[in-house]
């Protein structure tokens, strides 16, 4: 029988024991109870120790709970996925060990919350015809292609195809400049993150004082009435603030 530790969501600032419910992770129905030293406390529930399987289901659980968790307290400090404490007595000598740093960090993400925004266009071929008409050097090269059968090869084509995906990338971030020169200004702190696909030009997230989510919520849509034919927005949040503030509690073995 695996030996059972201790599921770690978040740290919150509260000397009161709490229960917050079932969850099911990795398989497992538990109770997410704190476990508390001083005046913080770790959200936990009961599973096996061992590597937990990183899939969709179980990340989008870590992540629920952290948001439940939010909804009754002002500062929640996120927890890296995957991370187990071997027991009780080991949360609370974390928290023993770190509770300078973990406070120092509630403080700073006190009020605090993450908006996230990704920015796909709706047609690249619109985009590509940009790009040609936008660039001398690619626009001639394809003229030269058109007049020319010899240089209809595939060294041609493949020259001109770099030539794109470098211009693509340079479009990409005037494109994500104007809506972060929009979105910002209600922003603490803001972050871009990998974008995938060609259609993706945006991929970011905002810190945001609890209190301006209607502020930004009223940019956002002043910017999808603006870019409505061009630009397809996917806003989300409030959310748990990955991007600034999660903290690694042990040094996993696998990379999610």
């Amino acid at each position: 029988m695996d030996k059972e530790g201790k599921y770690i969501y978040c740290i919150i600032e509260t000397k009161q024991e709490r229960n917050f419910g079932p969850v099911v992770m990795g398989g497992k129905d538990n109770e997410v109870q704190t476990i508390g030293y001083d005046d913080l406390s770790m959200v936990v529930s009961t599973h096996s120790i061992g590597k937990l399987t990183v899939n969709e289901e179980n990340m989008l659980t870590h992540e629920k709970v952290i948001e439940k968790v939010m909804k009754e307290f002002d500062s929640v400090l996120p927890v890296r996925f995957g991370s187990i404490a071997a027991s009780s007595d080991e949360v609370r000598n974390l928290l023993d060990r770190r509770h300078r740093e973990f406070k120092s960090l509630l403080r700073d993400m006190d009020h605090k919350l993450e908006l996230g925004v990704k920015g796909m266009w709706k047609d690249m071929d619109i985009i590509f015809r940009e790009i040609v008409k936008e660039d001398k050097d690619i626009s001639n090269a394809k003229k030269d292609i058109e007049k020319d059968e010899r240089k209809k090869n595939i060294h041609a084509k493949t020259k001109i195809g770099k030539m794109v995906e470098q211009r693509l990338i340079a479009k990409k971030q005037r494109e994500a400049g104007k809506i972060l020169d929009a979105l910002r200004r209600t922003a603490v702190e803001w972050k871009l993150n990998k974008t995938f696909g060609d259609e993706m030009f945006m991929n970011a997230a905002f810190l945001v004082t609890k209190g301006r989510e209607k502020e930004f919520d009223n940019i956002m849509d002043d910017l999808s009435d603006e870019y409505n034919n061009r630009i397809k927005f996917k806003y989300t949040g409030p959310l748990p603030v990955f991007n600034f503030a999660t903290t690694t509690i042990y040094p996993e073995e696998w990379e999610i």
